[in-house]
């Protein structure tokens, strides 16, 4: 088991979930926490060298711009609806992120049989 891949699959769906859990309870220390996580996710993208290498970085570098924009709106704002717009943008990013790792996961396990 490739334990790097475990993490950086971890932190990806984390990203995913961390987002959504906002879009059920709108507050800020949720907003932050799904920010937060999807940046470490961002950081854990960054060394990877794989087929869609680039595809996944791009991905989470976009949920990354619609969730800190959210948060400064909820938190300076108090404009929930914006706040909410941007992070089903970054919920839509994450999804497309998840569906590349595992088309890249797929096209490893066809090269190793």
């Amino acid at each position: 088991m490739d334990w790097g891949k475990v993490i950086y699959i971890f932190f990806s769906l984390m990203s995913l979930t961390t987002t959504a859990g906002f879009l059920y309870e709108q507050n800020e220390i949720a907003l932050f926490l799904a920010a937060g996580v999807n940046v470490i996710s961002t950081i854990l993208k960054i060394g990877v060298r794989n087929l869609l290498a680039a595809e996944l970085l791009a991905s989470s570098l976009v949920a990354d711009l619609h969730l800190i924009p959210a948060f400064i709106v909820f938190t300076f704002t108090d404009n929930v609806d914006l706040a909410i717009a941007l992070a089903i943008g970054a919920v839509v990013a994450n999804v497309f992120s998840i569906a590349l790792a595992l088309i890249e996961s797929a096209k490893t396990q066809d090269k190793e049989y």
